[in-house]
């Protein structure tokens, strides 16, 4: 049972993330195919990574996550920061640009948590949040 109920939320979030993904991209011309609008999100879930974190995380070769970084450089999606520990090596961050595109998604969270907020009651919604906070703290 919980199995099949947190399957089918993760596929309600998915299916809403790929949904936005292709409308916020087929509108514009400098918009991302769907292999860089994958790269931009894991720099953003990452946290500003460095590139070879970056590609170790997707499993790509360093020449190759180059070349995709620079694609989303050049589209304006990401931008290289100089690391302040070590000056030969570049922290990745998205751009504004980036998170305009991506807040399409946040619209859909928002309006999960307002309906969440309607058709809960106060204890629900407390508990339910204590179960989130506690399936996020899982380190797997």
């Amino acid at each position: 049972m919980i199995k099949d109920s947190f399957e089918q939320l993760y596929l309600k979030f998915r299916r809403n993330y790929c949904k936005n993904l292709f409308l916020c991209n087929s509108n514009n011309e400098e918009g991302l195919s769907a292999i860089e609008s994958y790269c931009s999100e894991v720099i953003y879930l990452l946290k500003s990574p460095t590139i070879q974190e970056f590609s170790k995380f997707i499993n790509i070769s360093g020449p190759n996550a180059t070349y995709r970084i620079n694609n989303l450089i050049e589209k304006g999606y990401v931008k290289k920061i100089v690391s302040k520990e070590d000056k030969r090596e570049y922290h990745l961050e998205v751009t504004e640009k980036f998170l305009d595109s991506y807040g399409a998604n946040d619209n859909y969270q928002q309006n999960i948590i307002k309906k969440i907020n309607e058709d809960f009651t106060k204890d629900e919604i407390i508990l339910l949040d204590k179960l989130i906070q506690k399936i996020v703290s899982y380190d797997l």
